[in-house]
């Protein structure tokens, strides 16, 4: 069927081309007949460029003018929220927020967790630094840094 179709939409065609542009009679022509018919086919040729060229800077026009009207209505009616879906729940998930137990299970949750007893890192205690430069400031100071280097 589409077959059939196609083949009857390409006899219109030829029809209606046929019917509206009949065919040249080239036979029989001097040279100068066959220039003023060149002359008067590209005149012609230059009449539906224009045509064409003019039809189209319309559609373009129309087309942004659209396009303009489209975005001002969008911003008109302002950003659409998106739809919500469904979410399927069970029947325990549909008890639990009646009734709120979820929120006791996440008590339990908590009060079974075990305690974890963390190391304390040993830190070295503060002394008093004027003390510590005293010790260093004579021959013992020195003496102990370059002791504890080797």
């Amino acid at each position: 069927m589409l077959v059939a179709e196609g083949e009857e939409k390409k006899r219109e065609k030829e029809r209606v081309i046929n019917a509206s542009y009949p065919p040249l009679q080239m036979s029989g022509l001097s040279v100068q007949e066959l220039q003023d018919l060149c002359k008067d086919l590209h005149k012609k040729i230059d009449v539906v460029d224009e045509a064409r060229y003019d039809m189209e800077v319309k559609v373009g026009r129309n087309e942004k003018e659209i396009q303009a009207l489209n975005q001002k209505i969008y911003e008109l009616k302002g950003a659409r929220r998106p739809s919500l879906k469904r979410v399927k729940k069970s029947t325990d998930d549909m008890l639990g927020a009646c009734t709120d137990t979820s929120k006791l299970m996440k008590a339990d949750f908590k009060a079974n967790l075990k305690t974890v007893k963390k190391d304390e890192e040993k830190r070295e205690e503060v002394t008093d630094w004027r003390k510590n430069v005293e010790a260093m400031s004579g021959m013992e100071g020195r003496k102990k840094l370059f002791n504890a280097g080797q």
